[in-house]
């Protein structure tokens, strides 16, 4: 009887191995598969998305207004948004990067099935294109970390990152999935273990980011970083260090040349401006200088780096001190006005303790991890090299989740490499135990915990809040105000300045002919504190704001999220009023079906 239990034991370690031998040695084909099946069910379960043309959030609405502007002719390096604020336009902070692969799917099918649908394709298909970078950057820094086979559990984890892999579905057309992508190459980078190429990789990644946008520039400058310290830490590490400065500096160079815009060209602080590319520069000139030094002592080197980055900050504050502050540059009125009541923009703990576990769950998990594995390698100073650099970079990213939400995306992305050393390093270990508790709810608590699956399994049996009329109503209104059903009656009337909410005029300039005063975007502050000031103020100053924009029109969502502010700061104001039906003499209320949920007036006087 034992013969035959070793000789069945003895066949599923052969047929172990066999799986584990083709899963590392045919691992690319696995990651375009993976990738295949993640874009089939996204696509199938966004398909209502894609034919109601529900382009998921404000800056996908505006992206996609910006390369209509683009295809239909607008300079190149014009960004400015003329369907918001006519005639002068809003000033948007993006480039041209991200519009470039929107612009060539609508191109490549319009002539086969019509401008529309076009334009349904491109919005489905082009957030699924960073994902296949994505994948592929996740599979090479597992199999680099924590094991040649790992990496099929990274894929599956990503799953679990809801925040991540929110970024690339369907409708999703804005930088956030480029730059997510951008930022796991990077951190493969970091990991490779062929110096040079390593660096260049890094280099060329973070150039391209800060291309598309800032968002990542706290990353992208700890890998930079981490360049130095690789170097500091070995000498042997110079050219990785050297390959880091010059793709940097070069494609920086690069990507201002060929994509900021006019705007971008002044000194501004929220993209690649002058500001930005002389730092990148300056650094990329002295990390390429320290490269070249043949220094034997560490503590030279690293001297040597601290006065590098000295020359760097002093060079940054004495030329560019209006960039200390925040980014965004807006005022303190508009800050308190708008900025302060965007959800994203809330640390985690205000979100309520079911969510904040979702968010948090999966980067805990991840540096659980990338302690295991710093242990693990603790005599291994190459491999623990990047092992620190990439838990540090997760560990900055988690941190910032108690600054501001939107960073979850970033901070699931790092964890993942980390999370699943916690089962490929743990779990057999728990399989291998006598005790039969230990090796099946040991195991499977590990594995699942490790896939960042555990914490959404326990909350699935905890009820949750119970949702009120008011937040019903909320959702409601956020749901179907942006359809193509509820803005067909607004579409239908003659061309004009419609005076709306910021958060809804994106979608209104992107889905009639209408023209608008501003959406969310920061540049353009002026015209986000007269939108707030109308609909917060008496009607006589709302009349005067929107005489002042002439616009032709009024639309309001009755109980959408941005109303909710008016309501609880400025109940008496003029959206108050109009939400209890005091609808001022110079106002003309339009008549929609009674199941529309928009309210719109045509300014008479």
């Amino acid at each position: 009887m034992q013969t035959g239990t070793d000789e069945m034991d003895s066949r599923l370690q052969g047929w172990m191995d066999r799986g584990l031998h083709l899963i590392e040695r045919h691992w690319r084909w696995i990651v375009l598969a993976a990738w295949l099946g993640l874009c089939a069910v996204t696509l199938y379960q966004a398909w209502r998305q894609v034919l109601g043309f529900m382009l998921g959030d404000t800056d996908d609405n505006m992206r996609m207004s910006q390369v209509r502007a683009l295809l239909a002719g607008q300079d190149w390096f014009d960004l400015r948004q003329y369907k918001l604020n006519p005639p002068f336009g809003a000033n948007i902070h993006w480039s041209r990067i991200v519009d470039l692969p929107i612009a060539g799917l609508i191109l490549l099918f319009r002539p086969f099935v019509g401008g529309p649908d076009a334009e349904r394709i491109a919005a489905a298909v082009a957030p699924l294109l960073p994902l296949l970078p994505l994948i592929g950057a996740l599979a090479l820094i597992t199999r680099r970390l924590v094991g040649t086979s790992a990496y099929p559990l990274a894929i599956v984890a990503l799953f679990f990152a809801g925040s991540t892999l929110g970024m690339f579905n369907p409708t999703r057309i804005d930088h956030h999935g480029w730059q997510l992508a951008l930022l796991a190459v990077g951190m493969a980078g970091i990991a490779d273990p062929r110096s040079a190429r390593g660096g260049a990789v890094l280099g060329i990644a973070s150039a391209i980011s800060l291309s598309i946008g800032l968002e990542m520039i706290i990353y992208i400058a700890l890998g930079g970083v981490a360049m130095v310290l690789f170097w500091v830490d070995s000498q042997e590490e110079r050219t990785r260090l050297g390959a880091f400065a010059v793709s940097l500096a070069g494609g920086c160079a690069l990507g201002f040349a060929a994509f900021a815009s006019y705007a971008n060209r002044a000194a501004v602080c929220d993209a690649l401006s002058p500001v930005w590319l002389s730092d990148a520069l300056l650094g990329g000139a002295l990390l390429l200088g320290l490269s070249m030094c043949r220094v034997e002592r560490w503590t030279i080197r690293l001297a040597l780096a601290a006065a590098a980055g000295v020359i760097i900050a002093g060079f940054h504050v004495l030329m560019w001190p209006h960039c200390l502050s925040r980014l965004e540059g807006v005022s303190p009125e508009v800050a308190q006005l708008w900025l302060s009541h965007v959800r994203e923009a809330r640390p985690v703990y205000l979100h309520g303790w079911q969510t904040a576990s979702l968010l948090l769950a999966l980067p805990i998990a991840g540096l659980i991890g990338y302690a295991l594995l710093a242990w693990t390698y603790r005599h291994d100073r190459a491999r623990l090299r990047p092992v620190l650099a990439i838990g540090t970079t997760a560990l900055t990213a988690g941190a910032l989740l108690f600054w501001q939400t939107r960073t979850a995306p970033a901070a699931q992305l790092l964890a993942i490499p980390g999370a699943i050393a916690i089962p490929w390093l743990l779990a057999p270990r728990a399989s291998a135990s006598k005790n039969s508790v230990v090796r099946v709810l040991g195991t499977s608590a590990i594995v699942l915990l490790g896939m960042g699956a555990l914490v959404p399994m326990v909350l699935n049996f905890i009820p949750g809040k119970p949702t009120s009329a008011r937040d019903r109503a909320i959702g409601r209104a956020n749901s179907l105000c942006p359809t193509l059903w509820a803005m067909r009656p607004v579409a239908q009337q003659p061309k004009g300045i419609v005076f709306t909410f910021v958060d809804l005029a994106p979608r209104l300039i992107t889905v009639t002919h209408h023209d608008s005063i501003s959406g969310p975007y920061h540049r353009n502050g002026a015209q986000i504190g007269d939108v707030m000031h109308a609909f917060r103020g008496s009607a006589d100053e709302a009349h005067a704001i929107i005489r002042r924009y002439r616009a032709n029109y009024v639309l309001t969502c009755p109980a959408m999220s941005q109303t909710t502010i008016f309501m609880a700061e400025a109940p008496k104001g003029f959206y108050g009023q109009l939400a209890r039906g005091q609808v001022p003499k110079w106002l003309q209320p339009i008549p929609f079906p009674k199941d529309n949920p928009l309210k719109m007036y045509r300014v008479v006087s």
